[in-house]
């Protein structure tokens, strides 16, 4: 995270954004062990406020945009892809 920012400070000047995307539960092979477990899933979906781990789509929809004009202003970020995870 830090280096990111860090990066984002040296590279405004010359028009490039840093930004990072933080995953949260996101259904891959990494985690499929663990939301197919019956004991693990319901401890691990309680504590996401949409109650589903997230998608490879979620992942790549916010780097799409990132990659788009719409986030031209937006530098310096952590943006966590977790359905709120974070949040509770």
């Amino acid at each position: 995270m830090q280096l990111s920012k860090a990066m984002s400070n040296e590279w405004a000047r010359y028009g490039i954004d840093v930004n990072a995307i933080a995953p949260g539960c996101i259904r891959t092979e990494a985690i499929a062990g663990l939301v197919s477990n019956p004991q693990r899933a319901p401890l691990i979906l309680a504590r996401i406020p949409a109650g589903r781990s997230g998608e490879p789509e979620d992942l790549k929809r916010t780097a799409v945009f990132l990659a788009q004009a719409a986030s031209d202003f937006v530098n310096g970020v952590i943006l966590p892809v977790d359905e709120g995870y974070l949040a509770i």
